[in-house]
């Protein structure tokens, strides 16, 4: 699917819409959300090449060096190996530098544990294909983990592991079993983005007591001949000479500048049943050939007369007013380049949570140690996002609470200090979650605006440094939020820095008052002022328990943070410098 979207309102919808919507705006866009749910993926997904080498193995043959061989799993959360490759087998070496490479699918909003294994293949199995190989009957050189995002955030996008023996858990002394060296490339053929305007005229009346409504939908030719769409214009009422918004078309997309692209006019009707008004069959150079000599292509239409189809030439003419190639930066780039994401946490104490001595408290600490919702929040975050913060000292916050002696505060540092509000570590945060449970009275009522503010600074501090962070604050909040307003104000004035917010209700509220924070449905928070935001900045959401296998709520929350990222520094025309 393309990278058109749109956020024209009513049936128009799902006629789709322009790219710049897409980067620029913030209406969600569902048809292309759908086409990549629908194929399994969720957030942000890169295909991600892997390629080993490894030094200094054990020497395990007695007359040669040994024949290493390694192979690739994926970790799952109940401990479970599954194995996604192997290596080719590399003969009489202890420094193997394997040809064989693995490529698999990133997926931001998950943790993906890799396990890597180094195997000696017995001399009698080297003209055995490696698939068939049982490694029960191989002898184990070492092994290592990590998750993939660790790879993937390091400058070079390359990891030095150590190996350890199969036994290493069980074992107080590690084994030197050499290192591996795992380097990640990012599988992109073209991040070249062309931006075109295009505009038509003398297109033919269709309906009766009025001008037609054309859009355009533009697909590519693929083998065999069939169609697919990649991109829509939006809907314009009424005119026969329709100047349309800019669309965006990335190159990977279409294949090459040289494939044929069908571009096809239709007048909107409300039912779904589009009047075909013409088409043209253009290559993106064709295009651009138009747009340098200011020519107009013609429509023309299939008609049948008698037995012998053919094409009719119409008046109506299609122009290319813009045609502009740039490089489209991915959300690995902007990593590979040294930018990080900042996690910052605000926890809910007013009263409405209850007496957290009891267990019916949403801060209720169970001494069997199954966590409670607000720790279950902070974990599933956190786990994700730490990779992605080098230092991983975390900005925290307690809000609604009365610390011992001291009036309510609407934003205190949740380790206690009147100094400084880090903690080392989503384990730090966890202990000066519980410690502030014994130390403050619970009291009320809901404030964002001092928290959000907080981290406000953070982040325009960081601007005005000259830093490469963008910062993501988590609040998790058992109710609705009482100073609005306040905090429409202050998410406005947010909305210019590099900071998303996450929203997590957790309890059994009505938070539907919550969702007016969360501008998905395209109405763009406004001031007391009257300032309106200039991206949405907040993900709100509902915490409930999901079944086995399935991702969490807040894991996909978690997968709309790329593309705010994106949109952030794209509007500001900020390079990643890779």
């Amino acid at each position: 699917m393309g990278n058109c979207c749109s956020d024209v309102p009513g049936g128009k919808m799902a006629v789709g819409g322009t790219a710049s919507d897409h980067f620029n705006s913030a209406g969600p866009n569902d048809a292309v959300d759908n086409f990549f749910r629908s194929r399994g993926y969720n957030g942000l997904f890169s295909q991600i090449e892997l390629s080993f080498s490894a030094s200094g193995l054990r020497d395990r043959d007695i007359i040669s060096k040994s024949d290493p061989m390694l192979v690739l799993y994926e970790k799952g959360r109940n401990g479970a190996l599954k194995e996604l490759g192997r290596t080719e087998v590399i003969l009489n070496s202890l420094n193997p530098t394997w040809i064989t490479k693995h490529t698999l699918t990133y997926h931001f909003e998950t943790v993906q544990n890799l396990v890597f294994r180094v195997y000696d293949v017995d001399t009698q199995f080297h003209n055995a294909s490696v698939k068939m190989l049982k490694l029960e009957e191989q002898e184990h050189l070492g092994e290592a983990t990590c998750a993939l995002s660790e790879i993937i955030t390091k400058f070079d996008r390359s990891m030095a592991l150590d190996l350890h023996a199969e036994d290493f858990t069980r074992s107080t002394q590690s084994r030197n079993c050499g290192k591996l060296l795992v380097h990640a490339e990012e599988c992109v053929s073209s991040k070249t983005t062309v931006e075109m305007t295009l505009r038509s005229s003398d297109l033919e009346y269709r309906d009766l007591f009025s001008r037609s409504d054309p859009f355009l939908l533009i697909s590519k030719v693929v083998e065999g001949g069939s169609h697919i769409p990649i991109c829509k214009t939006e809907v314009i009422k009424n005119n026969l000479n329709p100047i349309w918004k800019p669309v965006f078309m990335n190159i990977q997309q279409i294949g090459s500048k040289e494939n044929p692209l069908t571009l096809e006019c239709y007048n909107f009707n409300s039912n779904g049943k589009h009047d075909l008004m013409g088409k043209m069959q253009k290559s993106l150079m064709e295009l651009e050939k138009l747009f340098s000599s200011g020519q107009g292509g013609n429509f023309s239409l299939s008609t049948t007369a008698g037995h012998n189809p053919h094409n009719k030439m119409l008046k109506g003419r299609l122009y290319v007013d813009k045609y502009v190639e740039s490089v489209q930066y991915s959300f690995l780039d902007y990593l590979a380049g040294g930018f990080e994401l900042n996690f910052m946490v605000a926890v809910d104490f007013t009263a409405s949570n209850g007496n957290p001595r009891l267990p019916d408290s949403l801060h209720y600490i169970d001494p069997s140690g199954r966590p409670n919702a607000y720790q279950r929040a902070i974990s599933e975050v956190g786990e994700v996002l730490q990779y992605y913060d080098s230092d991983k000292r975390f900005p925290t916050w307690g809000f609604g609470a009365r610390p011992i002696d001291g009036p309510v505060s609407h934003c205190f540092n949740l380790n206690g200090s009147s100094h400084y509000c880090e903690v080392e570590g989503i384990q730090g945060i966890m202990k000066a979650y519980t410690s502030a449970l014994l130390n403050v009275s619970l009291a009320g009522p809901t404030l964002f605006g001092p928290v959000i503010s907080n981290a406000a600074l953070i982040a325009s501090q960081s601007v005005a440094n000259g830093g490469r962070k963008y910062f993501v604050l988590l609040i998790i909040t058992d109710g609705v939020v009482t100073d609005l307003q306040e905090t429409k104000d202050a998410l406005v004035k947010a909305s210019d820095l590099p900071l998303s917010i996450l929203i997590v209700g957790v309890g059994g509220a009505d938070f539907k008052e919550m969702e007016i924070l969360d501008a998905d449905k395209g109405e763009r928070l406004e001031s007391s002022s009257g300032r309106v935001a200039s991206r949405d900045i907040v993900q709100f959401v509902p915490f409930r328990d999901v079944q086995s296998g399935e991702i969490s709520v807040v894991q996909a929350l978690l997968a709309e943070l790329p593309t705010q990222f994106l949109t952030y520094m794209r509007s500001r025309s900020i390079q990643p410098n890779v």
